[in-house]
């Protein structure tokens, strides 16, 4: 892990100093990364895909401004973040405008175990629960990621490991 970690600071510096090339690998590796973190705060493919379009424009944008190349990762994830919480705001808001109203899309098949466990999670919940086991990212950079205080990690992690340990022990 320590290796990519590595990599993917080395691609970031590159990046920032112009490399396209180096830009694309990154792309190419955490665009899907992005977009499942960005699905799973939304719940809506389209959107979510919007979402991590506009976030890579800031990403490149911002990357001259990135300071430590090693924090790219958790930086990517938070501008993410960020996007998706301006869309559900616009969300909310075109709801409460609406005059009609609108037969939701039909959820997707639910996932089974574990999987289905976390999926029935809040969606805050789920996103710090990937990111810290299955990204493997620390508190730190999840805090950064999810743009909230380590605490608030702390917190998400302990009532997600409390509602998942029933489907856990089941295994």
């Amino acid at each position: 892990m320590q290796q990519d970690k590595a990599y993917i600071a080395y691609l970031a510096g590159l990046s920032r100093l112009g490399d396209r090339a180096a830009f694309e690998k990154l792309v190419r590796h955490f665009g899907p990364r992005l977009f499942a973190h960005a699905y799973r705060l939304l719940g809506h493919k389209e959107e979510a895909c919007d979402v991590v379009q506009e976030a890579w424009v800031e990403i490149i944008r911002g990357l001259p401004k990135l300071r430590e190349d090693n924090a790219f990762l958790a930086w990517a994830y938070r501008i993410t973040s960020r996007r998706a919480a301006r869309q559900i705001d616009q969300n909310i808001k075109a709801r409460a405008l609406a005059d009609e109203v609108v037969q939701p899309e039909a959820p997707p098949e639910p996932p089974s175990g574990v999987q289905a466990a976390i999926a029935r999670l809040k969606p805050t919940h789920a996103a710090t629960i990937r990111l810290f086991y299955l990204e493997e990212m620390s508190l730190r950079e999840v805090a950064i990621a999810m743009d909230v205080p380590e605490g608030t990690v702390k917190s998400r992690l302990s009532s997600a490991r409390k509602q998942l340990k029933p489907h856990l022990e089941r295994k």
